[in-house]
C-alpha cells in the first residue's frame, strides 16, 4: 500500500512536471490589453504579447523572430500572406509592443497578425482576435 501511495506521488510530480515544460513552450500570440469584450474610450492602449518568438523590427529575418501588426474588422491572415500596408492593417515594424489605438464609435474585431520581417504571416496559429466596443 505504501509503495503504491509513492509510486502515485512520483508520478503527480512527473505529470505536473511535464505539463509546466510544455506550457514554457509554448507558442502563442495574446492580447494583453484590452480584454475581449471590453468598451474602450478613444483613444485607447492596446499590448500585445508573444511567446516562443523573439520580437525585432521589420527586416530583420533572424529565425523564430518578427513583429506585431493589427487587423481591424479583419480576420487571421494565411501563413506567407502579405499583410498589406492601410488604415485597416496597423504595422509595428520598429518592434513595439504596444500602441494607442483611434477608431470611432462601435463595436470592432481586432486581429493581432505576428509576421516575420518581410511582413509575411506566420499564418492564424500566430493570430489572436478580440472584440471591442468603443463608447
Amino acid at each position: 500500500m505504501q509503495l503504491t501511495t509513492v509510486f502515485l506521488r512520483r508520478a503527480g510530480v512527473v505529470i505536473a512536471g511535464s505539463l509546466l515544460a510544455a506550457s514554457a513552450f509554448a507558442q502563442s500570440v495574446s492580447f494583453v490589453e484590452p480584454l475581449d469584450g471590453a468598451t474602450v474610450s478613444s483613444p485607447f492602449k492596446v499590448k500585445f504579447a508573444v511567446k516562443g518568438m523573439d520580437v525585432k523590427p521589420a527586416g530583420d529575418m533572424t529565425a523564430k523572430t518578427g513583429h506585431h501588426h493589427l487587423l481591424i474588422n479583419k480576420g487571421a491572415m494565411k501563413a506567407g500572406e502579405m499583410i498589406p500596408m492601410d488604415d485597416m492593417h496597423l504595422h509595428f515594424g520598429k518592434g513595439q509592443t504596444e500602441t494607442e489605438v483611434k477608431l470611432p464609435p462601435g463595436q470592432y474585431t481586432l486581429t493581432m497578425q505576428f509576421a516575420n520581417g518581410a511582413h509575411q504571416s506566420y499564418g492564424p496559429e500566430w493570430a489572436k482576435s478580440i472584440q471591442v466596443t468603443v463608447k
